[in-house]
């Protein structure tokens, strides 16, 4: 059999063209933080993950220029042989000063960083357990790992604990779990999770990549906003949501950073990050910690457009964060209501499964500390008369 026969036989994504509700890939031409361009037309963007709005801050393109002029557009090289710069290691002591560790690594994306960290500290002898509603990188590091893999439901920590007491003593053990929920825009429920893997001896690895720039005293993170940053063996964190570019970082013990810098295949065979990268999320580091009034405006305007959407009558989930999820169910019903937005000039993003579970469409939004009230009551506008025409609400 042809490979590429599941290739040609895939039709949905052209049907969906066709019919006018295909709802990715769409090539924006230009914009700031809160407005995008499509085709001339300007769309109020609730669908970026850029939470404190630095993708065009003066600061942080001030940064990625001196680099580009100092440094040059790249290293050509893995961080393993020529690809490491002294701005790389200085930015990593950086990192994890910020989030409460002695160590970092920086990767060129978050996804490498989950999947080539949790691949390379287990193996086919150790066990791995994982919310079922983890990111894709979480789930494909493990599945790459060849260990056991243990999934339990939801923030359901009570299944948690029977998945635990059933493993062997012997068996080596990592849990791993998103801070903020990417698709949900709720938070695990950390102090009890640490509780727990301190009493069955398990490590504990926290995704960070919504979290930092959003939650902790000083934007750092889940572990820091309960305060059990002590308790937490690893934080994962990304650079393409609130520092406003690409890449990634793990940060903990300096003896497993190390290993993870020698034996990480999705660090070692893959290019460095861009020094302009660096900069410029140097710089975005900078102003998390130096400009928190950001953040406070960022959790404004989530709990504001929150309770506006539950006022309507819109089931929100479990959201506690400024990701909304503005949950629907119906496939072909979530489309249509992302065509008729887009087409009003708001942009948010279409979500169904596997990204969700099946019976859970939705539109997932997500808000940007330079939204304006005028923008952010533009959207509630479009919502509410799309809602009741298309009968959510």
């Amino acid at each position: 059999m042809d490979v590429f026969k599941k290739c040609f036989d895939f039709k949905d994504a052209e049907i969906a063209r066709q019919q006018g509700y295909y709802p990715y890939f769409i090539p924006f031409s230009g914009g700031d933080d809160t407005i995008m361009a499509y085709k001339g037309s300007e769309k109020i963007m609730i669908g970026s993950n850029n939470y404190l709005g630095l993708t065009h801050h003066p600061k942080v393109l001030d940064a990625a220029q001196k680099a580009l002029k100092e440094y040059g557009t790249g290293r050509t090289g893995s961080r393993f042989l020529n690809g490491t710069l002294d701005i790389h290691e200085e930015f990593e002591q950086e990192l994890a000063e910020f989030v409460g560790k002695d160590a970092a690594l920086i990767f060129s994306t978050g996804f490498m960083v989950n999947l080539g960290t949790i691949s390379t500290l287990l193996s086919t002898k150790d066990t791995v357990i994982i919310d079922r509603l983890d990111h894709a990188s979480i789930i494909d590091g493990c599945r790459l790992s060849g260990a056991t893999i243990r999934r339990y439901q939801h923030n359901d920590l009570a299944e948690l604990r029977k998945i635990l007491e059933s493993l062997p003593a012997d068996t080596g053990k990592l849990l791993v779990v998103d801070g903020i929920f990417s698709m949900e825009g709720d938070i695990a429920s950390l102090p009890d999770i640490c509780k727990i893997v301190q009493e069955f001896d398990v490590r504990l690895m926290v995704d960070d990549a919504h979290s930092i720039g959003v939650l902790g005293p000083n934007g750092n993170g889940t572990a820091a906003h309960f305060g059990v940053t002590n308790q937490v063996d690893l934080i994962m964190g990304t650079f393409s949501k609130s520092f406003g570019a690409v890449g990634g970082f793990i940060a903990g013990n300096p003896e497993v950073i190390d290993y993870i810098k020698h034996k990480c295949r999705s660090m070692i065979f893959t290019a460095s990050l861009p020094p302009s990268v660096v900069a410029s999320t140097r710089a975005a580091l900078d102003i998390i910690k130096s400009e928190p009034e950001r953040r406070q405006r960022l959790w404004e305007i989530g709990d504001y457009m929150r309770g506006e959407y539950q006022k309507m009558g819109f089931n929100t989930g479990t959201s506690e964060t400024p990701v909304i999820p503005v949950i629907i169910g119906d496939n072909m019903k979530t489309f249509l209501f992302w065509k008729t937005l887009f087409e009003e000039g708001v942009y948010t993003n279409a979500v169904i499964y596997p990204a969700v579970p099946g019976d859970s469409a939705r539109l997932r939004t997500s808000y940007i500390a330079t939204h304006t009230q005028e923008q952010l009551d533009f959207v509630l506008e479009k919502f509410y008369t799309i809602g009741k025409n298309l009968e959510v609400i």
